[in-house]
């Protein structure tokens, strides 16, 4: 029994130890068009690999998929995420878990993910090959023929395809031509960038709470804001990029956000706290921040809105005080465009769901073609889920396709 993984990444070797795992006599055979493997979880978690995200309510786990979310329930019954970490804990990985649920190794370094999946294939005999990628896939006598650049061809009882998310709807055309519905693929989780704002003075300041929503849409996104060097990022923007991925796309990358920077405080609730406040420190000069975002934000604001920081907050007319509350719970960006990070980017489409079994990840359209990871429609918001989807999706592709 020969079975071909394509793509050396996560889900790829997922895949192909799943494979061994429940059929040790098979031959499996990982093929990378490049010279590395396991690129991107080098680079991801910003070194440390986010391994998954400590979340065992599978129903509030697949909530987190704007992409894939009734299929990954039935899939994380299959393997959930305390599978994940038992899995890691038999191979003497630890993982942790951080104040906001993520779980990265203990090491708190990539490396040990990577030496670990290394360790594993050599451990049980699963073949890598690098710098081969494929051209061509057909189906012969109920089995499937792959052929690569250089234009042999092998023969293989099972193929599970994990080589990642595309760019274009073009890297699809191999399974386009044999019946498969492809999604167009377009980017998800990435920042916004912003045009001609004062704004970015605060670069590296970080909001811990804040609300913002796409000017003219019901999306929206609560959580921690990062102002950069030419925008905004932090989870707050890399989910609702994710939730609004292909809405985003649709207007090119142009658009209005509305930021609270009090999280999902209501107007009415403000004015009435300032009020209050005004009415215990009236004397008190209004570059003494009154709200509960950072003071270096306060400053700028008072700043632009051309406010004396000396005057008193007894001082300040109701027009001034609409203003700053208007700013607060009601403050608009122009976005002009976004910045993916191409070591870690995220693309939502690929595979429709509509032709891939949830529970086998095998094909609807070419039987024995099974499918892993970001090649599916599938794609989580930022926080370990990406992974966790490859991690499962790979175990069952690669359990059932044999």
């Amino acid at each position: 029994m020969k079975v071909a993984v394509i793509g050396g990444g996560a889900a790829g070797f997922f895949s192909a130890m799943s494979v061994k795992e429940h059929h040790p006599d098979a031959e499996v055979i990982i093929f990378e068009k490049s010279s590395k493997v396991l690129a991107k979880v080098k680079v991801s978690g910003g070194g440390r690999c986010n391994v998954t995200h400590n979340q065992t309510n599978i129903k509030l786990l697949a909530a987190n998929y704007p992409r894939g979310e009734k299929c990954l329930r039935k899939a994380f019954s299959q393997f959930s995420v305390l599978d994940t970490i038992e899995w890691f804990k038999q191979r003497g990985v630890e993982l942790k878990t951080e104040l906001d649920n993520r779980m990265f190794p203990e090491s708190n370094v990539s490396q040990t993910i990577i030496d670990t999946f290394l360790k594993e294939t050599q451990r049980i005999g699963i073949q890598i090959v690098k710098n081969t990628a494929f051209t061509d896939l057909k189906a012969v006598n109920n089995q499937l023929e792959l052929t690569f650049t250089d234009d042999s061809s092998v023969v293989f009882n099972s193929v599970i395809i994990a080589f990642g998310g595309q760019k274009t709807v073009e890297r699809f055309s191999v399974f386009e031509n044999l019946g498969h519905k492809i999604e167009t693929p377009v980017p998800s989780l990435f920042t916004f960038n912003i045009a001609n704002s004062n704004i970015m003075e605060l670069m590296g300041l970080a909001a811990p709470n804040v609300n913002v929503k796409i000017q003219g849409t019901k999306l929206q996104n609560s959580g921690p804001l990062l102002i950069t060097h030419w925008g905004m990022s932090g989870p707050a923007i890399l989910k609702l990029s994710s939730l609004a991925a292909r809405e985003l796309a649709d207007k090119n990358y142009m658009f209005k956000i509305q930021v609270n920077w009090l999280g999902e405080a209501k107007e009415d609730n403000v004015r009435a706290n300032l009020t209050s406040y005004i009415s215990s420190n009236g004397k008190k000069q209004v570059n003494k921040n009154p709200f509960d975002i950072p003071n270096r934000l306060w400053s700028y604001f008072v700043k632009r809105l051309g406010i004396q920081d000396d005057l008193t907050w007894n001082s300040i007319d109701k027009k001034s005080k609409n203003r700053i509350i208007n700013t607060v719970v009601n403050d608009v960006y122009e976005i002009t465009n976004k910045t993916t990070f191409k070591e870690e980017f995220v693309i939502c489409g690929g595979i429709s769901l509509a032709d891939v079994n949830p529970k086998t990840m095998e094909s609807r359209v070419v039987p024995n073609l099974y499918f892993a990871g970001e090649i599916l429609d599938i794609d989580g918001v930022t926080g370990g889920f990406n992974f966790q989807a490859a991690w499962t999706t790979g175990f069952i592709a690669g359990k059932l396709s044999v």
